[in-house]
């Protein structure tokens, strides 16, 4: 063997050797479910244990604040545990794409607090992060703002192989921008006339582009805003937009139906994603990812249907919000 050659039996894949024991941990998650439950409960009872004393009014509040804090670590470890098989097929859809050089492109779409962030951090969370990127970008400079408006999006694109996540998009145009006055009519035409031959041509060379809108009612959007209000940890996440957004629930609205009249495609279609449950609009939302790249699957026992009480089409998603503002003379949604 030559010095410049390489031993095949100790060479392997860069992808197999960073993401074999993240693979492992996510494929045996059902085998160690019950197991995991059992040592989580066990923990959380050494907890309540080591309160020390206590008085005796709070001798009489502490069952209940124990046994709440019991059920609700339990709960989201269960949801946790339940996405990892999902979580363990991405990093093998990575895998594929990596393989075969393909590009691409997930667009989160929605309100605000419609959860796209949470599902963004699940989706990606044991992924190999040399082949992906996430993408949230900020108000436009003055030098970007004499440029063509899709070219600060471009320069974001993947290159073979790799994913992208657009944490918010080129739709800000058509939704964020149109709302608050941040873009003249002109732009905004121009940018409804012109999406759908940007995104044909993308798809069209080759890259799998996925659209995806998360959907909240808007009692849910204010309970979240009012958690954010008093939730120190949370507190980030509150802008002056957001602070706007139930006030204009209806200017949203009306520019979501025209974003989905003219963008959904059969080259570029959206997928509605309904966010009131966090974790099932996540568990779906990954499904759909998924479903749109033809990898072989690592567990083909698992259920890659999405939920169509949770996952909507964006033609049925018009065809609901046409149905509302014909018996109510407005939309809902």
């Amino acid at each position: 063997m030559t010095e410049n050659q390489t031993d095949p039996e100790t060479h392997q894949p860069e992808t197999l050797s960073d993401n074999v024991e993240q693979l492992a941990v996510a494929r045996d998650s059902k085998l160690r479910h019950a197991s995991l439950t059992q040592q989580l409960e066990q923990e959380l009872e050494v907890l309540e244990k080591e309160l020390g004393e206590t008085t005796d009014l709070e001798q009489e509040l502490e069952p209940l604040t124990i046994k709440a804090m019991k059920e609700k670590a339990l709960r989201r470890f269960l949801r946790e545990e339940e996405l990892k098989p999902f979580q363990a097929e991405l990093i093998r859809m990575q895998q594929y794409l990596e393989a075969n050089g393909t590009r691409m492109i997930i667009l989160f779409e929605g309100r605000d607090a419609a959860g796209k962030g949470g599902t963004i951090r699940r989706v990606t969370r044991y992924m190999n992060e040399k082949h992906y990127r996430v993408v949230a970008l900020g108000k436009p400079t003055e030098h970007e703002k004499t440029q063509w408006y899709f070219q600060k999006y471009i320069q974001q694109f993947p290159r073979g192989g790799e994913v992208v996540l657009f944490d918010r998009s080129w739709y800000n145009r058509a939704m964020v921008e149109p709302v608050f006055g941040f873009c003249s009519d002109k732009d905004y035409k121009n940018f409804m006339r012109g999406v759908d031959g940007f995104e044909k041509d993308l798809v069209r060379q080759g890259t799998i582009l996925v659209k995806l809108y998360f959907s909240v009612t808007r009692e849910e959007q204010a309970r979240r805003f009012e958690r954010r209000k008093v939730d120190a940890l949370r507190q980030w996440k509150l802008s002056e937009v957001d602070l706007q957004a139930q006030e204009r629930w209806d200017d949203f609205t009306n520019v979501k139906y025209e974003m989905l009249k003219k963008t959904h495609t059969t080259h570029a279609p959206w997928k509605i994603i309904r966010s009131n449950d966090k974790h099932q609009a996540r568990l779906n939302a990954m499904k759909v990812i998924l479903n749109s790249v033809p990898y072989d699957r690592l567990d083909q026992e698992l259920d890659f249907v999405p939920d169509p009480g949770i996952v909507i089409s964006g033609a049925r998603e018009l065809e609901k919000m046409e149905a509302q503002r014909l018996r109510g003379g407005k939309f809902l949604a």
